[in-house]
C-alpha cells in the first residue's frame, strides 16, 4: 500500500485526491475538444467543406459529419440555398451609361441574383466573389444591348435581354468555375440620359399618339368589314329569292326604294283621266318661302 501511494505521489503538495481532479478535468477538455471540431451538423440548406491542412479534402452533406480535429482537419460551413443579390447602378442620375446597336446610350440600373452550386469552387477557385459578379455583368449587359435597339432596351425587349445577360453569364462563370448559378437579371432603370430625357418623351408621346389613331383607324376598318359583310350577305338572300321568283322580287324592289325615296319629300300625286284634282293653295303659300315687304325694303 505504501508503494502504490508513493508512486501516486503522496509527498507532493494536494495528494492524490487533487492529481486525480486535474486528470479528470485534462480528460473532459479533451472529450469537449473532439466533440466540437469531429463532429459537425450540417443544415438541409447547407454543405460542409472539409480542408485536410488548408487542402481541400471533401464536401460534407446534410446530416451528421466526423472528421479528424482540429488543426488536422477543419470544416466550413456553407450555405447553398441563400439568394443573394447584386445591385448595379443606382436608380437615378448616376446608372450605368451603356451603347445601345442603334448608336444611342441609355442609363441603366439592374440587380443579380445568383446563390451557389458547387461550393467547393466557390471556396477556392475566386478571391472576391461579389466583385466578379458585377464585372462580368457588366461585361454580359454591354454585349447585348450592343445588339439591341434603344426601343428594345426601353421598351417590351426588356424580357429578353434580361435573359439574354443571364445566359451570358452563367457562360463566363463557369468558364471561371466560379461555382455559382445565375437565377436572375432584372433591370430596375432603363432611361435616356439625363440631358436628353424630356426629347425621349416628347417622342414616346407622340408614338403613343400615333399608335392611338392607328387603333381607332383598325377598329373602324374592321366596323366597316364587318358591316360589308352583313351586307353582302343580305344579297346573297334576296338574289337566291331572285331566282325563284324574278318579276316578283323586282317590283319588290321598286316598290321598296320607291317607299324609301319618297317618305322624306314633299310631293303632290294627280290623278289621269280628266280627273281635276284638288290643289291646296294655303298649304303651298304657307310651305313657301316669305318675301320683304316693300315697306321693309324702303326702311332699310
Amino acid at each position: 500500500m505504501r508503494r502504490a501511494r508513493s508512486s501516486f505521489g503522496d509527498g507532493l503538495p494536494g495528494g492524490p485526491d487533487k492529481r486525480a481532479l486535474w486528470f479528470y478535468l485534462a480528460l473532459g477538455l479533451v472529450a469537449i475538444w473532439l466533440a466540437t471540431t469531429c463532429i459537425h451538423r450540417i443544415g438541409p440548406q447547407e454543405r460542409g467543406i472539409v480542408t485536410f491542412f488548408g487542402s481541400f479534402s471533401r464536401t460534407l452533406t446534410p446530416g451528421i459529419g466526423i472528421t479528424l480535429p482540429e488543426p488536422l482537419e477543419s470544416v466550413k460551413v456553407i450555405d447553398v440555398e441563400e439568394i443573394r443579390t447584386i445591385d448595379i447602378g443606382s436608380t437615378g442620375e448616376s446608372g450605368k451609361l451603356v451603347l445601345t446597336g442603334d448608336q444611342n446610350i441609355i442609363n441603366l440600373a439592374y440587380s443579380v441574383r445568383w446563390n451557389i452550386s458547387r461550393p467547393e469552387l466557390y471556396v477556392f477557385q475566386i478571391a472576391d466573389t461579389d466583385q466578379t459578379i458585377g464585372e462580368v455583368a457588366e461585361s454580359a449587359m454591354r454585349a447585348v444591348l450592343a445588339t439591341v435597339t434603344l426601343n428594345d432596351a426601353m421598351g417590351a425587349g426588356r424580357t429578353t435581354i434580361e435573359e439574354q445577360v443571364r445566359g451570358r453569364m452563367q457562360e463566363i462563370l463557369d468558364g471561371y468555375r466560379a461555382g455559382v448559378r445565375v437565377q436572375g437579371v432584372a433591370i430596375k432603370q432603363a432611361d435616356p440620359p439625363e440631358a436628353v430625357n424630356d426629347a425621349f418623351k416628347e417622342v414616346s408621346a407622340a408614338q403613343q399618339t400615333a399608335q392611338t389613331y392607328l387603333n381607332q383607324a383598325r377598329a373602324y376598318a374592321q366596323q366597316l368589314t364587318a358591316r360589308a359583310q352583313g351586307e353582302a350577305a343580305a344579297f346573297d338572300k334576296v338574289y337566291g329569292q331572285y331566282k325563284l321568283a324574278p318579276e316578283v322580287t323586282r317590283r319588290r324592289m321598286y316598290y321598296e326604294t320607291m317607299e324609301q325615296v319618297l317618305a322624306g319629300v314633299d310631293k303632290t300625286i294627280v290623278e289621269a283621266n280628266g280627273v281635276t284634282p284638288y290643289l291646296p293653295l294655303s298649304e303651298v303659300a304657307r310651305r313657301a318661302p316669305a318675301q320683304p315687304r316693300p315697306e321693309a325694303e324702303a326702311a332699310q
